[in-house]
């Protein structure tokens, strides 16, 4: 019974996340809640029909589908691929083979579709995610080495806005010169149509077109007969007009992103991470309990965006966070201790 209507929650999952899609992912999701329900069918078979009363289905599973109406985004599908992963069914001996083999099959189905939302939203995740840790980290840093030296708490304060501002800006700039830089790289080593208008011309047995696909990666043979194929092809087009090929593209920018979303991402981020450690003396603490409670509170957020970097990565979630907590508070603590000896030296 706990099978069945596990089975069931995650079929309703599935179906959920497809109503926000369309296309060919669409048909991919319902194609799993399909095969969820043929899982159902075998529990279904064993119990002798319909139980009268059936316990709830798990944490997870429920969890799951709340997010699935709710959301419907990146987020639920790397949290389905962690589930699949987890399948009872592999030490289960009333499954099937088939049904294990299923489960395993359904993890690397919901991992290809997580990975097309991970690569369309990885430029500008990478931005938001770095910028949120560099502005906790530095600012937290900032704010505990001024603050060791023992000046007045509102030059710790004015210290920590400036330190906000100035990361925030340069964050903004540096992620679009580096995307935009990026993306003109990669526009820089897209295929060419430069030459189009003289193939025609080519002679069809011996060209040079063959060496442009031997400069890609072809072997000898195959970029001969690439070669033949597009020359033939535009020898047979019209020639009243120019001959043009269909635009070639093999990067995949999806994964950079666009040079002003990571910059936004980036600027706003920074911003909202390198606020919390400055919030205690914002509402007019100073000294130790200052300090405590900006560590809680950096702690925290850093726990948060190491344990969402794991789910969306799908990662132990505690030891993504667990580390992204140990390297900030590593860099807080050295800033600190050379507060107090520059503080000690004045």
């Amino acid at each position: 019974m706990r099978y069945l209507v596990d089975e069931r929650a995650e079929g309703r999952v599935y179906r959920a996340l497809a109503e926000r899609r369309a296309g060919e992912e669409r048909e991919i999701l319902l194609a799993l809640a399909q095969a969820e329900r043929r899982h159902e069918e075998h529990w279904l078979e064993l119990l002798g029909g319909e139980p009268v009363r059936l316990p709830r289905a798990s944490t997870g599973s429920r969890m799951l589908g709340l997010l699935a109406r709710g959301f419907g985004s990146i987020f639920v599908l790397a949290l389905a691929q962690n589930e699949e992963g987890r399948s009872p069914y592999q030490s289960e001996p009333f499954a099937t083979a088939r049904m294990v083999a299923d489960e395993r099959i359904h993890r690397e189905v919901v991992r290809g579709l997580a990975a097309r939302g991970r690569r369309r939203l990885s430029g500008t995740f990478r931005a938001a995610v770095f910028g949120a840790n560099d502005g906790l980290v530095s600012n937290l840093a900032l704010v505990l080495g001024i603050g060791a030296t023992g000046v007045a708490p509102q030059f710790v304060l004015f210290s920590g806005i400036a330190g906000l501002l100035a990361g925030a800006l340069s964050m903004g700039a540096g992620e679009f010169v580096s995307v935009r830089s990026q993306r003109e790289l990669l526009d820089a080593t897209e295929p060419s149509n430069y030459a189009d208008e003289v193939l025609p011309d080519l002679d069809l047995d011996v060209n040079e077109l063959a060496l442009v696909y031997r400069t890609r990666g072809m072997s000898a043979a195959d970029s001969i007969a690439a070669a033949q194929q597009v020359i033939a092809t535009a020898q047979a087009a019209d020639r009243s007009t120019p001959y043009a090929r269909e635009p070639e593209r093999v990067g995949d920018h999806e994964t950079v992103g666009s040079a002003l979303g990571a910059a936004g991402s980036s600027f706003l981020f920074f911003a909202s991470g390198a606020i919390i450690p400055v919030l205690p003396w914002v509402f007019g603490l100073s000294g130790a309990p200052a300090v405590l409670l900006a560590l809680l509170m950096v702690g925290a957020a850093l726990l948060a965006t190491g344990a969402m970097v794991g789910l969306l990565s799908g990662a132990p979630p505690l030891l993504r966070g667990i580390r992204q907590l140990a390297i900030g508070f590593g860099a807080a603590a050295v800033t600190y201790a050379l507060g107090l000896v520059f503080g000690v030296a004045a």
